[in-house]
């Protein structure tokens, strides 16, 4: 009897051994009522659930997700917002379900990933979903703050259903990750991923998919893939509505079709650094019409895909083989409207041209681009987890209160932090000076843990300081930051959220994952209460989100930087958050060897038609060297003194693979924009080894401006007019397959 109680302690050491499950939790919510006594961490099992593949653990499960206070569950109407996080966690098991589970704004759904459990449809499911990814309340293009990561999703007991296994109809601020999707071979009416609303989740990676009819059906916007694997899938990739897309690292096994754009939905999509094995079309395409007023849709950019004779074609239409074999390295197929290096436009039908890739960026191997794993600390044991809230000797609170900034400092500089994983439990972290990251530092939130700055130390916007420094020049190490909301407590006009200084000494090693930014009247913040007069020049609520500064080098893997709520939390008087960023949303400036996989933006919707603060404005007073002073427009042009979504200047061996930038509401009056409500989306000025692929907008007049190196006056390179989209979604939309004009 002693050696069975020895061997069955044993057995549960090994089960158990994820040191997030193990750890002292201790996340709060400070920004609700009683918020010091929410339940953030939920074991699936302290609700009920089994896991042993036998008890039906669907009611267990959505009490863990559904669970709020003494006020109501967490998807009544009382709830629903981003104050009440959870992070409901799945010991590794196998869980049966009757019937769909339904996440709710703020949780993420997440698996042990030393030994991912199983979420499993029961052989007497009823529904058309299993996991529904998304909230009653806020999904679509306002489903922010959902996660589902480290799991295995199976509905091999239900061959005969149709069934999605995800339902993803969410949009920025989301994380999908490290999911195994277990479908039925041969079963079509299998689909792994699905998105029944409008929405723009802005990457899924890291997943695999086994069997069943499709694997990832994308019916909205623009979409970044990532590393995903298909194995026995009949269609891995369907693309019914894309504006425009990117599919990077994707392998196809023994499937039928690896990407079918046909359909007439498809914009644009550029599919890289991918392989197909046994599989009988790679690309699946819609026939394309040459006319060069004709319709932009259907587009194509491909680039060092790597197929062996078991497959068909590369490349097929209904009616004709395009293309077979290998796209090699240092070449890119086209199809689309095209701007030459000698300033020529085509639209071609498929023209194979010779580009180049920074050889910095690439893996000398295979000619891929350097890609990492988000991490999961999986390998990480207890012993090397450090909570900053439990520390015994500088007291951190993470309450939107007290200042955390001294003591977060000495905990991240002690020599005995060191290498190892630092854990902020959720809440709110005030830092009122600027909080320095040193080499061989590892930060992880819960739940998108708040990092704010607050206080004087920021106010000057003609002193920006940063709130998080990682590194100093010149500093050679590895820091990474992983599921945090980095945000501003009030109106901070000097303040950069993150600025980098060091350099990694191989990609990733200086990382951000699931890191975003949101600025503007976060719950908590003063900025709600301060800005009710919507007059922006009243409101500089930060002068920067992210500071790449010279000689750093950051990996950065689903982040998203919005100057806006929408209706996520409660207004003020009925206020809403300004949208947006006021001079540009990416400016890369003197930089060298950047990939940029998907880019979206966005204006401010206050700025256009009838706006009286013109861009510059109104921050005019405080533009650095690099910043765009919107010279080339007269002053007074409502429409060309509005943000840039891209700006590249003095630049050198860039490669963008889809940018897609919106004007949906624009002007004093913030009215639906029915035509062209900007004049210029991009300007890109005196650079070399350019490469853009997938240049989408909606509403602009201008795709892309051109000026000359000391020069004011502009160049109109790339209109709407010349590459008009099909309408997709109603839209006015245009597209350009590549712009290669400054690739020389």
């Amino acid at each position: 009897m002693h050696f069975v109680t020895l061997f069955f302690a044993a057995q549960l050491a090994a089960a158990s051994s994820f040191w997030y499950e193990n750890i002292v939790h201790n996340g709060i919510s400070p920004t609700i009522p009683n918020g010091h006594n929410w339940t953030v961490f939920r074991n699936v099992k302290e609700f009920g659930a089994k896991g042993d593949g036998v008890t039906d653990d669907t009611a267990a499960i959505q009490a863990a997700i559904s669970t709020g206070d003494s006020t109501g569950r967490r998807d009544s109407p009382h709830f629903g917002t981003t104050g009440q996080p959870a992070m409901v966690y799945l010991p590794s098991g196998t869980y049966l379900l009757t019937s769909a589970i339904r996440s709710a704004v703020g949780t993420v759904l997440m698996g042990d990933p030393t030994d991912r459990p199983t979420i499993k449809a029961a052989s007497n499911f009823t529904g058309n979903y299993l996991v529904i990814g998304r909230g009653n309340r806020h999904a679509g293009l306002i489903g922010f703050y959902y996660g589902v990561k480290n799991l295995v999703l199976d509905t091999t007991g239900v061959p005969n259903h149709n069934i999605t296994l995800l339902d993803w109809g969410v949009s920025q601020n989301n994380l999908l990750s490290n999911v195994k999707f277990n479908m039925t071979h041969g079963a079509t009416g299998h689909v792994g991923i699905g998105m029944p609303q409008i929405c723009s989740s802005l990457i899924m990676n890291d997943l695999q998919f086994y069997g069943g009819g499709i694997g990832v059906l994308v019916t909205s916007t623009q979409y970044h893939l990532k590393s995903l694997f298909f194995d026995g899938v009949k269609t891995a990739v369907k693309l019914a509505r894309i504006v425009q897309g990117t599919g990077q690292g994707l392998e196809f096994r023994n499937c039928n079709v690896g990407v079918d754009a046909t359909g007439g939905g498809s914009g644009m999509f550029s599919l890289i650094d991918s392989t197909a094995t046994n599989t009988t079309t790679l690309v699946l395409a819609d026939e394309l019409s040459t006319g060069n007023r004709s319709a932009s849709s259907g587009f194509l950019v491909l680039e060092n895909l790597i197929v062996d004779a078991t497959v068909g074609a590369t490349l097929k239409t209904a009616s004709q083989t395009i293309l077979t074999g290998s796209i090699p390295p240092n070449k890119t197929w086209i199809r689309g409207n095209i701007y030459h290096p000698d300033k020529s436009f085509s639209r071609s039908p498929g023209v194979l041209l010779n580009t180049t890739r920074p050889a910095a960026l690439i893996n000398h191997s295979t000619h891929a681009y350097h890609t990492v794993v988000p991490p999961t600390y999986a390998d990480v044991p207890l012993s090397s987890v450090l909570n900053v809230k439990s520390h015994p000797e500088y007291p951190v609170h993470g309450d939107g209160i007290h200042d955390d900034t001294a003591s977060l400092q000495s905990i991240i500089s002690s020599p005995s932090s060191r290498d190892k994983l630092l854990y902020f439990p959720h809440g709110v972290y005030l830092l009122t000076s600027t909080l320095s990251i040193p080499p061989s530092t590892h930060l992880i939130g819960e739940a998108w843990t708040q990092l704010s700055a607050s206080g004087s130390f920021f106010s000057d916007p003609a002193n920006p300081k940063p709130m998080i420094q990682v590194g100093k020049p010149g500093e050679i190490g590895t820091a990474q930051l992983s599921d945090f909301i980095l945000t501003v407590a009030d109106i901070l006009p000097g303040a950069v959220l993150i600025e980098v200084n060091m350099k990694g000494p191989k990609p990733g090693d200086v990382g951000f994952f699931n890191t975003h930014f949101r600025i503007g009247g976060a719950r908590g913040s003063k900025l709600h209460g301060r800005c009710r007069s919507k007059r922006p020049a009243d409101c500089l609520a930060a002068r920067l989100m992210v500071h790449l500064r010279e000689g750093s080098s950051s990996y950065w893997e689903n982040s998203w930087g919005w100057t806006a709520d929408h209706d996520l939390d409660l207004a003020v008087d009925g206020e809403l958050g300004l949208e947006h960023n006021v001079l540009y949303q990416m400016n890369i400036h003197n930089a060298r060897n950047v990939f940029v996989g998907l880019q979206q933006g966005e204006t401010p919707y206050w700025q256009g038609p009838e706006n009286t603060l013109l861009a510059p404005e109104p921050w005019g007073k405080y533009l650095i060297k690099s910043d765009p002073d919107f010279a080339w427009c007269s002053p007074e042009d409502e429409m060309c003194r509005m943000g840039l979504y891209q700006v590249i200047t003095n630049s050198s061996d860039i490669n963008i693979y889809s940018s897609g930038f919106w004007n949906f509401v624009a002007g004093s009056n913030r009215e639906m924009c029915t035509s062209d409500c900007q004049h210029n989306a991009v300007l890109y000025e005196n650079n070399s080894r350019l490469f853009v692929y997938g240049l989408s907008t909606i509403n602009n007049k201008n795709l892309v401006i051109e000026r000359a190196g000391g020069e004011q006056a502009t160049t109109v390179a790339a209109s709407r007019v010349e590459n008009s989209g099909s309408g997709i979604g109603g839209f006015n939309n245009a597209i350009v397959a590549a712009y290669l004009r400054q690739s020389s």
